[in-house]
């Protein structure tokens, strides 16, 4: 086979997980099919130099290409850090009871932000009421009612 056909063919392919990548982002298909793309249009334009220096081109492409694509797509999507909450940190937000409260149990449920947490009172609070937490306890809040 000769080597613009094979490089067509790799760019088919490349193509094709790079449309898979849309079904499935994660950049997992999107690395190599773009080396894939690369190296088809490597092949392309080779012609015919034989095998050895071709092989070669080929190592020497799909390094530089792997490491460029690599960078390029890790400034598209720069990695943050995991967002994490402490109970510590949640003291003086207000939140709306998600289950009623009742005084001294853990049954009830407040959300604050998106995230739904267990908390105790030292009164009934009913749904929908709007409270503070006033303290963190284990895996619970303590909170008390918005007047």
């Amino acid at each position: 086979m000769d080597f613009f056909s094979l490089g067509l063919i790799m760019i088919v392919i490349g193509v094709l997980l790079l449309v898979a990548e849309i079904s499935v982002p994660g950049f997992f298909l999107a690395v190599p099919g773009t080396v894939l793309v690369i190296l088809g249009l490597v092949y392309m334009t080779l012609g015919d130099i034989g095998v050895y220096p071709a092989a070669i081109i080929t190592l020497a492409t799909a390094i530089l290409s792997t490491i460029g694509v690599m960078l390029f797509y890790r400034t598209l999507a720069k990695p943050s850090p995991p967002t994490t909450t402490t109970i510590d940190g949640l003291v003086g937000k207000t939140g709306i009871v998600t289950a009623k409260i009742e005084p001294h149990t853990l049954k009830g449920k407040v959300r604050i932000a998106n995230d739904v947490w267990s908390a105790t009172a030292d009164e009934e609070i009913d749904v929908g009421e709007k409270v503070i937490v006033v303290k963190g306890e284990g895996v619970h809040l303590v909170v008390k009612r918005v007047r």
